[in-house]
């Protein structure tokens, strides 16, 4: 009796709506689960047509194109002698399924469609799909015409089952399914399942991967079994990153890891494991036997198959390994670079350019542009054809090999100090040593005569010219003419990235990167239609205590020296006159608030679901031992007026890299109106009630209105 089972997963870089690219990388992972004899091959969920596809799931189209990749799939020699599991939207009855379509030389053996459908944060899968409600049901499914030519089926189990091989048994999940309370894996493995399979399109978010590791290993740890997990990776077209981390677990242990940031299109992980040891895992558990003596069985399809060889005694098998998890300082620096990567090929455009001030947000923005360039080198030199025919097409050369990271920066990163009378000497002084040291191709400009153009036109039509505050203007006028100041850098930041390679000789054009971080965004310290502004932004989802642990890695993996001193100056925006020459504006006094401070209500706000008052029903416990009730009412209170006065600000919001869970990113991840009633009357007077409770308790004198 056979029980040694070698089974792959993978991870792909599927495209939404690519369905060509798509079928390649599919037939790509099957070849090589084939060569290292896998018998069964698990693929991410719906890998078909990209899972990023979003209201194109509405479209025939995409279900028409499914099918007919999946045509080309079933009548491929490529799937033959192997159990090929892949996704794809399926209609049945009039209703669209996010399914998995398992099938075996030719024959679909079974159409499972997802029971619990991803629906927070990102994921908007209940808009397009709907989940199979039927516990333990199976009906028929009539296939298409292309598929019965195929197959000579004309219909096919659709629901929920499992598979019943010669000599185990297999069940799925799909993504959310494992991160469910009621998860299939319970109920399939005390009805006898004893590989679980798990297709997802799971993205990157900092200091998640671990959480998603520990998942997979539980759901065996209790239950014992083989666990396989394949996922999407890359960017698919829209803000987020898939990142990977295809993997096996065996009762409870990792035996295979995929890696989580990458640029190979394709990873596929084989495992070969004892169906013994699941055997006799399980036999000891007491509990899960007398569970199982009671539990409703599954449907299952019969499959005149083995995943194991009959003589396999002295086969090797995996052992279980140490899961190696990145830092949050390596996760910065390597997923945001392959999303800029595959954002860059995919575009076909020709390179980046970044407005770049010398200070710490900027700089972060060029270093991650510095390891993408790190990673194409390092993926070149272990042979990755894609990479180097999508450098050479990017840099125009058909035999150019990039093989140092500063030399490819020269090529595709322009970045560009954008001075006028406000900024400083040392801040001009950090961004060409930064330019220099990573290698990118550095402009410096001036944007006086811009700007005096700009307020001349108004002092013209108006007869009043305003004036910065300093000088006796008032706090309307200095604001005005810092805008001024930050809209013309954006304006030329698209100009020069039209442009540049063309004055240099150089054919194509350059995406415009921004640098705004996350906790600006939430505040709304930014200008509308500035610099951040841009076609992209790799740290809009990115808080400044992380980008400042980012910098500091930076200096001591990539020797980036001239970090330090933009890590040791205060942050500025540069806009308001000098004084004696030097800076007298910084980011933190023209808040109102610290940027430690806007993390922390960013977290509470979005992760917490805090209002106004229970953010300051938190604070005041947080924060007891360093401010008074009355001080964390007025924080609190400013945080808001603050924040739904610039809400309407994330409407128009660069597209980011989404790595935090408190993000403010208006696209579909934080649901919030853009205009709110900025008073908060009645929120704020709860506040007020409630110190005044608090400090009659403490014998302190009471004033009715805090602020």
């Amino acid at each position: 009796m056979g029980r040694a089972v070698t089974v792959a997963t993978c991870a792909l870089n599927q495209w939404a709506l690519d369905f060509e690219g798509n079928l390649e990388r599919i037939f790509r992972s099957i070849d090589i689960a084939k060569s290292k004899g896998a018998r069964y091959r698990l693929g991410p969920e719906l890998e078909i047509c990209g899972y990023g596809c979003s209201d194109h799931y509405y479209e025939s189209d995409t279900l028409l194109h499914s099918f007919q990749v999946l045509e080309k799939l079933l009548e491929s020699p490529a799937t033959q002698d192997i159990i090929c599991d892949v996704g794809m939207p399926v209609l049945h009855k009039n209703v669209r399924y996010n399914c998995r379509v398992i099938f075996l030389n030719k024959k679909i053996l079974l159409i499972r469609p997802k029971i619990s459908l991803a629906n927070a944060g990102n994921y908007r899968e209940l808009r397009w799909f709907t989940p199979w409600s039927k516990a333990r049901h199976v009906e028929e499914y009539f296939l298409p015409s292309i598929i019965q030519e195929v197959t000579g089926q004309e219909t096919v189990p659709f629901g929920d089952a499992v598979l019943a091989t010669k000599d185990t048994c297999l069940g799925a999940e799909i993504c959310e399914e494992l991160w469910a309370p009621n998860s299939p894996h319970i109920e399939m493995g005390l009805d006898g399942v004893e590989i679980f399979t798990n297709s997802s399109g799971s993205h990157h978010v900092l200091r998640k991967a671990h959480a998603r590791v520990d998942l997979v290993n539980s759901a065996t740890a209790k239950n014992g079994g083989i666990y396989i997990l394949a996922n999407q990776k890359g960017c698919d077209g829209d803000r987020l990153y898939y990142d990977g981390c295809a993997m096996i677990s065996m009762n409870g242990e990792t035996v295979a890891q995929g890696s989580q940031f990458s640029l190979d299109d394709v990873e596929v992980l084989v495992a070969t494991l004892d169906l013994e040891d699941v055997r006799s895992y399980r036999a000891e558990i007491s509990s899960r036997n007398l569970a199982a003596s009671k539990v409703n069985p599954y449907p299952r399809v019969k499959v005149n198959f083995t995943l194991s060889c009959p003589d396999d005694v002295a086969v090797p098998t995996c052992m279980p390994i140490q899961w190696r998890h990145h830092s949050p300082e390596e996760e910065i620096s390597l997923g945001p670079a392959c999303w800029l990567w595959d954002y860059l090929r995919r575009s076909k455009q020709a390179g980046f350019l970044l407005p770049l001030s010398g200070g710490i947000d900027s700089s972060a923005t060029a270093c991650i542009v510095y390891s993408m360039c790190h990673l194409v080198c390092l993926a070149v030199k272990s042979g990755n054809a894609d990479v180097l025919a999508d450098a050479r097409r990017i840099v125009n050369d058909e035999t150019y090999i990039p093989e140092d990271p500063r030399e490819f920066c020269k090529r595709v990163f322009t970045t560009c100090y954008m001075a006028s009378e406000n900024s400083s000497q040392d801040t001009c002084n950090r961004a060409k040593l930064l330019a220099e040291q990573i290698g990118s191709y550095h402009i410096n400009l001036n944007i006086d005569m811009a700007v005096k153009a700009v307020v001349g036109i108004f002092s013209v039509v108006t007869g009043r010219t305003p004036r910065f505050s300093v000088y006796g203007g008032s706090s309307r006028e200095s604001l005005a003419l810092q805008n001024v100041q930050a809209r013309i850098r954006m304006v030329l930041a698209y100009l020069f990235a039209q442009l540049a390679l063309w004055a240099r000789g150089v054919p194509g054009g350059l995406l415009v990167l921004g640098s705004a971080n996350v906790d600006e965004s939430l505040r709304g310290y930014l200008t509308k239609y500035d610099c951040s502004s841009a076609d992209l932004n790799p740290i809009g989802g990115i808080s400044k205590t992380d980008l400042k642990n980012f910098i500091q890695y930076c200096i001591e993996n990539f020797q980036l020296t001239a970090l330090r001193s933009i890590m040791s100056a205060p942050p500025t925006a540069e806009l308001e006159p000098l004084v004696d020459g030097q800076v007298a504006q910084t980011d933190e006094a023209d808040m109102g608030m610290t940027y430690a401070e806007l993390s922390i209500y960013g977290k509470l706000r979005k992760i917490a679901k805090a209002g106004p008052y229970s953010m300051f029903c938190k604070l005041i416990t947080m924060w007891k031992e360093i401010c008074t009730p009355r001080e964390v009412a007025s924080k609190v209170k400013h945080f808001f007026r603050m924040y739904s006065v610039n809400r309407h600000k994330m409407t128009t919001l660069t597209p980011s890299y989404h790595a935090e869970n408190y993000s403010p990113d208006d696209n579909r991840f934080d649901l919030r109106p853009f205009l709110y009633n900025t008073s908060w009357s009645w929120q704020f007077r709860c506040i007020d009630k409630q110190v005044s409770k608090l400090e009659k308790k403490e014998g302190i004198s009471v004033v009715e209105d805090v602020d």
